[in-house]
């Protein structure tokens, strides 16, 4: 593989997509952890892919989750598997929302941003293509001076340690 040009487009790119995608995930998954589970869990529901036990499941992990993974990411610590765990999420969630538009049922939200009233299906693939390219912004350039990935590599490393006689 190519090594990426450190220059200041990348960081600044690698920032941007990082802290968005970290508040925007963080964000979803707060307004999904503060509603009841039961509301989420109807929203799963409605894929009709999932035994019930799943349904609760994921239900009451998924937003704790994208809380963990956005502050993860907003920070800028172990970026690079935030990144690459937040962008599986998302491949997981286009595959949902695909299989849904393709069977045409009857979803009026996605449940992405909690239960209000959400956007067409294919509104919300094309919104996940674009969060998708911010977790591959975040993989690629996200481990720079601005994230704390990028402060503890920079640290001196520790002296060596003398051994006992």
């Amino acid at each position: 593989m190519t090594e990426i040009k450190n220059t200041p487009f990348t960081q600044w790119t690698g920032l941007a997509g990082r802290v968005a995608l970290g508040f925007i995930f963080a964000w979803a998954g707060f307004l999904k952890a503060v509603a009841p589970a039961e509301e989420f869990a109807y929203a799963i529901e409605t894929y009709k892919v999932f035994p019930a036990w799943m349904v609760t499941l994921s239900a009451l992990t998924v937003p704790w989750a994208e809380i963990y993974l956005g502050l993860l990411l907003a920070a800028g610590l172990f970026t690079l598997p935030a990144a690459a765990l937040t962008g599986a999420m998302i491949v997981f969630f286009q595959v949902l929302l695909a299989q849904a538009m393709v069977r045409g049922l009857p979803i009026t939200s996605c449940g992405c941003f909690g239960t209000g009233k959400g956007n067409p299906i294919g509104v919300e693939l094309a919104l996940n293509f674009i969060l998708l390219a911010l977790a591959v912004l975040a993989w690629l350039y996200g481990r720079d001076r601005f994230s704390l990935d990028g402060a503890i590599e920079s640290l001196p490393s520790p002296a060596p340690r003398k051994e006992k006689p």
